[in-house]
Order: C-alpha cells, then structure tokens, then sequence
C-alpha cells in the first residue's frame, strides 16, 4: 500500500488567508528576555485585514514577551491532527482595554459568529481584563501536510 505523499504548498497573501480563517488552533512562539523561546497553544482568529488575533491576559508570559520582541511566529493547525498546518511571522501588537473591546468583539465573530448579547460579551471582557495579540503576517508558508517524501511512498 502506497504512502501519503507530504505537501508543501507556496501560497500567496489571499490564499494564506483563506487557509487561515477556518482554523483557530495555533501555537504562538516567542522570545523570552534571554532569547529562549516560549510557546503557548492558544485559539486564534483571522481579523479583516487579514491579521492573526488571539484574545488573551496582559499577564501572560506570550504577551510580556511580545511587547518587549514583537517578533513571533505562530503555527497554525488543522483540527486533525494529520491535517495540513502553516507557519506564519509577523509583527505582534499587543492591544489593551480599552482599545482592544471592539477588537475582542471581532475575534469573538471570527471564531464563534455572533453573540447572543454583545453587552453582556463587552462587560465579560471588561471584567476579565483581556487584551489581544494582533499579528500581521511578515512570512509564511509553505502550507505543508506530513507524509513521506515522493521518492520513498511507492514502496
């Protein structure tokens, strides 16, 4: 029986995207003060401007890190664990309350839809003290799928 050939598509700006706004699992990687990496799995959403948007606590090691290094790299996976993932870099931006609610209600949107009542969901975020990591895309790619290199599936 043949194995699964690995992929690795190059995709353009618009394709990233399309391949990004379906999927909200990721793990964000960034620098600690020594320059060791962090990585923190985290839920994630794709804003309008084709922005990464992870709703999260000020406290957080992945924010700390990213206002000091805004320099981070997330890897975006399918729900399948076998499922086709993407490594993207960009420019973090850490917005707070209260500039980041109406930002907080668009991640919400691009995760789950609309809420039953967006008030109650404003006055959550208050409450909670969330901010969110916003990050625009630098470099990407490609979107891969694990496999066996061609050369070796026939056999």
């Amino acid at each position: 029986m043949p194995g699964k050939i690995a992929t690795a598509d190059v995709v353009d700006s618009t394709s990233l995207v399309e391949f990004l706004r379906p999927r909200h699992r990721a793990i964000v990687l960034t620098s600690r003060a020594d320059g060791s990496p962090q990585v923190s799995p985290v839920t994630c959403g794709v804003d309008a401007e084709g922005r990464i948007v992870i709703a999260t606590y000020p406290q957080r090691a992945k924010v700390r890190n990213a206002r000091r290094d805004p320099q981070v790299s997330v890897c975006v996976i399918s729900d399948e664990w076998n499922g086709p993932y993407v490594q993207v870099d960009g420019t973090a931006e850490v917005l707070d309350l209260p500039d980041a609610l109406e930002p907080l209600v668009e991640y919400f949107r691009a995760i789950s839809g609309e809420h039953s009542d967006w008030d109650e969901y404003r006055e959550a975020m208050r409450r909670q003290g969330k901010c969110l990591l916003r990050i625009t895309p630098t470099r990407w790619g490609p979107i891969a799928t694990g496999g066996f290199p061609p050369e070796l599936a026939e056999g």
